[in-house]
């Protein structure tokens, strides 16, 4: 008998206890369990799947920046986020929004401001900073006083403050910290592009000059870089950008690597110029040997961070024209950056009709056919 009631009890238990026992904690049953038929055996793993949470739908992974297969176009230009209007302009000449926008700031006097950062992004376009180690005003003395080139160069790169090895000793942490905070309050992607061109000799962080030594750069480098990361600053798109090789350079860019760990683009500087010599350049001829060199050590995807033409023979247009019909074979290529300023040449696309219209129709190929959001992942890997 006893055996009998108890599998009675068993029996309630299971079968008519859970419609009053099991509820949302103030003795009111569950909307989402379902009633059972009369005389169903309802288990405690059934209720249990009937009653949980409704699953959350798994999260899309950002879109990359830039997609596969396409190429951002990028501007910088002298007056940067402080006046759009040269921006405007170039927009306006392209027929294209650009998706990136350089400008630079230097330490000596730039200080983190949110707001030229939220400009560039409110306008669709990703900001990427020059960050320059250096008194810029120093630079700007010696133009005003039309010294020679070589002179203006040997001047603005001896500025013992800014040696590497003071950057990489924490002498400008405090400086470096305000800005790593800054950054990462932004909560949306920022590049920085720091310390670029280090393989001249026309920047007081280039190896060469200001008293630094073999190794400094890269010490510098990680420096900076490993500040930010402990400082949760992890929205930053870290871009290495040396200089296109020129007549006459002779220094290895392996040894100024920091490293892939430390890298998330390699970026590089080169020009059509017509300056000095009235021998035209292509973009292959200006770009390709620092290019393989650079593949010599890392697969990194590449930007042209800088480049630009004058038309002092009249081959401007025809410049452009060849540098996007080449462009698309460099599959490693995944932006270009037009320097659209007017100093010491007039690099502009809007110097004249014809090449605003040459740069236009060129970048209305659908490889350029792209736009950059906040919510996007730049891309670090050709393979992504």
């Amino acid at each position: 008998m006893m055996m009998l009631t108890g599998a009675l009890l068993l029996t309630y238990a299971f079968a008519i206890a859970p419609a009053t026992t099991f509820g949302d904690g103030d003795g009111v049953r569950s909307d989402r369990l379902a009633k059972a038929e009369p005389g169903t055996v309802v288990t405690v793993e059934a209720h249990a799947a009937a009653t949980a949470a409704p699953a959350t739908p798994p999260r899309t992974a950002p879109e990359l920046f830039p997609p596969g297969g396409k190429t951002f176009i990028g501007v910088a230009t002298l007056e940067g986020p402080y006046d759009f209007t040269a921006v405007n302009k170039f927009t306006t000449a392209a027929k294209r929004q650009p998706q990136v926008m350089l400008f630079s700031s230097g330490w000596a006097t730039g200080k983190f401001d949110r707001a030229l950062f939220d400009q560039i992004s409110g306008r669709g376009m990703l900001p990427m900073l020059a960050w320059e180690p250096w008194d810029y005003l120093l630079d700007e003395a010696a133009r005003k006083k039309r010294y020679a080139a070589r002179k203006i160069d040997k001047m603005r790169s001896n500025q013992p403050s800014y040696r590497l090895s003071h950057i990489a000793r924490g002498d400008f942490d405090s400086y470096l910290l305000s800005w790593a905070e800054g950054i990462k309050s932004l909560g949306y992607p920022v590049a920085i592009r720091f310390a670029h061109e280090m393989n001249g000799n026309w920047y007081p962080w280039c190896e060469m000059v200001n008293g630094n030594r073999p190794g400094d750069y890269v010490k510098a480098w990680r420096h900076v870089h490993d500040l930010f990361r402990a400082a949760g600053a992890t929205n930053v798109t870290w871009v290495w950008s040396p200089n296109a090789r020129w007549a006459g350079s002779t220094q290895n860019l392996r040894p100024l690597y920091p490293g892939d760990e430390y890298v998330d683009w390699v970026g590089l500087s080169g020009y059509y110029s017509t300056g000095s010599t009235t021998k035209y350049r292509s973009f292959e001829e200006i770009f390709n040997d620092t290019i393989k060199e650079i593949r010599g050590f890392t697969s990194k995807p590449l930007v042209i961070t800088e480049t630009g033409a004058s038309d002092a023979v009249g081959r401007k247009a025809e410049w452009i024209r060849e540098t996007f019909r080449v462009l698309p074979r460099h599959k490693d290529i995944i932006g270009l950056i037009w320097f659209e300023v007017n100093k010491e040449l007039d690099w502009r696309i809007v110097s004249s009709p014809a090449v605003a219209k040459t740069f236009a129709q060129a970048v209305a190929a659908p490889r350029y056919q792209l736009t950059w959001s906040p919510g996007m992942l730049p891309r670090t890997a050709l393979d992504d």
